[in-house]
């Protein structure tokens, strides 16, 4: 299994009883906080990335994050801790560890959660539109056209504007539009560039994805001000470098599932695949 990155929220006098059980495993890359604020800006830091989100009962017993954490980021894997409870079931969280270091309960779950996403993926794949989406990028000329063909076939999946923003360089400091989709007045009115300040700039920094409302931080200029409802940014790579970002929004605030980032996330691995023959040509 590759490498996981694991956030861990638990109170204080747990700290260090969850680090030194967790960090046994070699795939596991842990870091441990202790309160809620500390765990969800953590999540948001653009400095690294987070593929699991362990969190203890207590810390959520006064306000409930893993709804707001769903919504804003639809591929993160929550488990719920809760060593009270005889017997528990997920609910909001995609897993409930009641005794995690017996059997090895919490990584087990942990393991069997990201093989799971890893094996939702690849069925995924093979989906009549990823293998049509596929298609269309074999017969699309260039950079610029292997672009516009992933920003209109996004669109044809009843997104409402779509872009598709490349790195200026190495670092996520700048990205240019290079190809969008969408009503010429929303098209006019786009930005041309991305900040590190802005949706787009996270994702590229993280290499996560994200979904934004319009009361969002950070979020896509044209969400933010309303004239978009909701939009999903997933990350565009070729190997192991970043490229840019793709980006899909919808009139309707909330409309944007965590099945549909899955089918972006799938557009963006069969462009970068494209991409990456372009270069070799």
């Amino acid at each position: 299994m590759a490498h996981v990155d694991l956030l861990v929220a638990v109170p204080q006098q747990d700290a260090a009883r969850f680090f030194n059980n967790l960090r046994a495993y070699d795939e596991f890359n842990v870091r441990v906080v202790t309160t809620l604020e500390d765990a969800i800006q953590d999540i948001a830091n653009r400095d690294h990335p987070t593929d699991v989100f362990v969190v203890s009962q207590p810390l959520t017993e006064t306000n409930n994050p893993i709804n707001e954490l769903r919504m804003a980021y639809p591929r993160l894997i929550i488990v719920l801790i809760d060593e009270e409870a005889d017997f528990a079931i997920p609910g909001q969280a995609d897993e409930i560890s009641t005794e995690p270091f017996t059997n090895d309960d919490l990584a087990k779950r942990i393991q069997r959660l990201m093989s799971d996403r890893q094996l939702e993926t690849i069925r995924a794949d093979s989906l009549p539109a990823v293998r049509l989406f596929a298609k269309k990028l074999r017969d699309a000329s260039g950079e610029v056209g292997k672009l516009q063909a992933a920003a209109s076939a996004c669109r044809e999946m009843n997104y409402d504007y779509v872009a598709c923003y490349k790195l200026d360089g190495a670092e996520a400091t700048s990205l240019t539009l290079k190809a969008q989709d969408g009503p010429r007045p929303i098209k006019s009115v786009a930005p041309k560039a991305a900040t590190p300040d802005d949706l787009m700039g996270w994702v590229a920094k993280t290499g996560q994805s994200r979904v934004a409302a319009p009361e969002d931080n950070p979020n896509h200029p044209l969400v933010a001000k309303g004239r978009l409802g909701a939009v999903a940014c997933v990350p565009v790579t070729i190997g192991n470098d970043r490229y840019g970002v793709l980006v899909a929004c919808r009139d309707v605030p909330g409309s944007i599932t965590q099945e549909n980032v899955l089918m972006l996330e799938l557009i963006s691995a069969q462009l970068s695949a494209s991409l990456s023959r372009e270069e070799l040509l």
